[in-house]
């Protein structure tokens, strides 16, 4: 094993060995122990990531494997790693983003009696998203997979005592497993048709799985897979209609949010799509299907988000609107650009959402943002780093989130695959309503009156929550009066150790784009690894007309988006800072829509009827007639019955009177003379 290779190695390992060490010898280690460790595993991971990238950076990629597992026949299950510029891309992001988070964690968790087991899951957590994006078989991408989505329910059910938490973590674990449904299918028939589960063979047969049909349907096998794979990818990247688990999921602690819900794990599906490029791109109406799934999420989850009140709810229907842009660029064979997406939108979503855990920090754990207002003056660096967030979040251009959600919106423009114009009206009204609802954040939360450190009023639905440090476990009450500020108390800036992450968040949320959108989109950064179809090539004719980072941005100042998402500040500012009372009028006049909006479309309603009330009724229907009928009545009781029975008439001969014994021989010799005679 080469000196390369072991540091391949230490990637994944590092933050390993510090899950296992803060999670089994957390009572000996300590606080300060498991915090250091799994932070120091995690540092190791980043910095040894910075060197791979550079050594790829040179030109030296690895696709090799490290393990054998199995064989079983000509399929081979092994682990190996697959190190090229995607790899290292998501390898800087991941371990990035969960370094900052182990530090925020410290302030965050400072209080919790879990310390050393949050701390021990979110590095487990950190391991499982490296060997996914490592993988170079679906085998070690299927674990990677599902580990993912293992410690997620472990996470998002932290506080396991609280009902909540425990229905947001089963209900993410089951709508995952809906979706790894479809991506075992996909992966299921890589491995019948293709006789190999490593990526490079696989994509090496591409052209003769795009020729063959799927037994006794005459589906095109092509077509099969992708979409199977892409049913996986809803399930992990929250896409409608699986996208229902990820709001739930703010249950969980903050930090979680940040790390799994915005930055990694749910990116986890545009990154495999990406990967599997060389397959997407043999089948336009897998490309189409995911391109109208993800405008459909793109804009209809930013209608939600509008009328959130909880500071984390808002964030994650953005995480999903987000989601969705990344989808779109999926479908229209965009892939460097929603990996380039992926990376900007990974910053600037971790750093909003560690921005409002350090808000519920200094609000004393309340998340609703009709208790908040005029934060400005008591958290500087959080507002600051909140505005960048923000304004990166809608694209401002100079910032990141402009480069890459820009780009999205121009290959669809260009883009002639069936559903893009749809896709297309999707993500220019998406502009509009994403800008709305995060300047109605940002002005509720930190600009107004100070409606924080009043009596409690009730505002027609439950106060949310994070359960942090003073719920203690989140001992089983839900008292308002444990949370919020009381009548005379004042907000605070939160700790060193959560303000650090927010500021070294917020520089690669301003500059990242600027830097690094040339290289990644236009300068081959993506070659060898990204395949594209000959009448797919959206990005080349964008190529043609840029020119520069500095170019683009000052040429957006003039552009569709750039006026929409002015409006929807300008908006926002309007009717929450100047005339609050016309949201609310609204609100009264077009009631039926404020109802499906806070119902989330009913999208859960039917889900509970259709799904779990089907499964309740068929479940009482295999208890009461498979079981209590069939197996009970029948085959048991049936059968001792019939036995009681046989047992009843054998006993009407065997009487002890030999007169009745006589009388049955003669009987019997008659019946066999006779039946003897006719034979005869």
């Amino acid at each position: 094993m080469t000196e390369m290779q072991k540091l391949y190695l230490l990637v994944p390992l590092a933050p390993l060995f510090g899950a296992i060490v803060a999670g089994l010898f957390g009572k000996v280690v300590g606080r300060a122990g498991a915090h250091s460790v799994t932070i120091l595993g995690v540092a190791v991971s980043f910095l040894a990531s910075l060197v791979i990238f550079q050594d790829v950076q040179a030109g030296n990629v690895f696709n090799g494997t490290l393990y054998t597992w199995a064989t079983s026949g000509s399929l081979t299950l092994e682990v190996g790693f697959l190190i090229d510029s995607l790899t290292v891309m998501m390898m800087l992001v991941v371990t990035f983003v969960s370094l900052m988070v182990h530090i925020y964690t410290i302030g965050y968790m400072s209080e919790d009696p879990g310390y050393q087991r949050f701390f021990s899951y979110i590095s487990l957590f950190t391991f499982s998203m490296l060997m996914l994006v490592m993988s170079n078989n679906f085998l070690q991408l299927f674990f990677g997979w599902e580990a993912v989505g293992l410690v997620s329910y472990l996470l998002i059910g932290f506080w396991y005592t609280r009902p909540t938490a425990i229905f947001a973590n089963m209900k993410a674990f089951l709508v995952n497993r809906v979706g790894d449904f479809g991506f075992l299918l996909g992966i299921g028939l890589v491995a019948a048709f293709a006789g190999t589960l490593n990526y490079a063979e696989v994509f090496a047969k591409a052209g003769e799985l795009a020729e063959m049909t799927v037994p006794s349907t005459g589906w095109p096998l092509i077509t099969a897979i992708c979409i199977g794979l892409f049913i996986g990818a809803m399930g992990k990247s929250a896409q409608v209609p699986l996208h229902v688990w990820l709001p739930d999921s703010m249950e969980g602690p903050t930090p979680i949010s940040a790390l799994i819900h915005a930055a990694t794990m749910v990116t986890a599906g545009i990154f495999m799509v990406a990967r599997m490029s060389p397959l997407f791109e043999l089948s336009e109406a897998a490309l189409s299907f995911v391109l109208v799934i993800g405008a459909t999420t793109a804009l209809f989850m930013g209608f939600l988000g509008i009328v959130q009140n909880d500071i984390k709810r808002v964030v994650a229907y953005s995480t999903l609107s987000q989601l969705g842009y990344m989808t779109v660029a999926l479908g229209v064979s965009a892939y460097s650009a929603a990996v380039f997406h992926l990376m900007t939108h990974a910053f600037f979503k971790a750093l909003l959402f560690l921005g409002a855990g350090s808000v519920i920090i200094g609000m004393h754990h309340d998340q609703d943002m009709r208790n908040m207002g005029g934060l400005w003056k008591y958290m500087p660096i959080t507002w600051l780093t909140s505005l960048l967030g923000s304004l990166a979040l809608i694209g401002f251009p100079f910032l990141s989130g402009f480069y890459s959600k820009d780009m999205i919106i121009e290959a669809v423009k260009l883009s002639h695959i069936p559903g893009a114009g749809y896709a297309y009206f999707c993500v220019i009204v998406g502009v509009f309503v994403t800008a709305f609802y995060s300047f109605r954040m940002y002005f509720l939360v930190f600009h107004g009156e100070e409606r924080f450190g009043k009596e409690v009023e009730h505002h027609g639905q439950e106060h949310s929550h994070d359960a942090h440090a003073d719920d203690h476990h989140g001992d089983d009450h839900d008292d308002h009066a444990h949370h919020g500020l009381a009548p005379g108390q004042k907000p605070h800036e939160s700790p060193w150790v959560v303000t650090l992450p927010l500021v070294l968040l917020a520089i690669p949320s301003v500059f990242v784009g600027f830097f690094t959108i040339e290289p990644m989109l236009f300068g081959g950064f993506f070659d060898k690894v990204i395949h594209i179809g000959e009448n797919h090539g959206v990005l080349k004719e964008l190529a043609e007309e840029f020119h520069g980072a500095y170019g683009m941005a000052i040429h957006g100042l003039m552009t569709l988006p750039f006026a929409l998402a002015m409006s929807g500040v300008a908006l926002a500012w309007f009717f929450y800072m100047v005339a609050p009372s016309i949201p609310a009028a609204i609100m009264r006049t077009f009631k039926p829509i404020h109802t499906l909006l806070e119902n989330k479309y009913y999208f859960d309603r039917f889900n509970e009827l259709v799904f779990a009330g089907g499964a309740r009724l068929l479940g009482r229907g295999l208890w009461k007639i498979g079981d209590q009928t069939l197996i009970d009545g029948m085959v048991v009781n049936g059968s001792a019955k019939f036995v009681g029975l046989i047992a009843q008439l054998s006993r009407l001969f065997q009487s002890g009177h030999i007169y009745q014994y006589a009388f049955s021989m003669i009987f019997g010799v008659v019946i066999l003379l006779t039946f003897w005679f006719n034979r005869g």
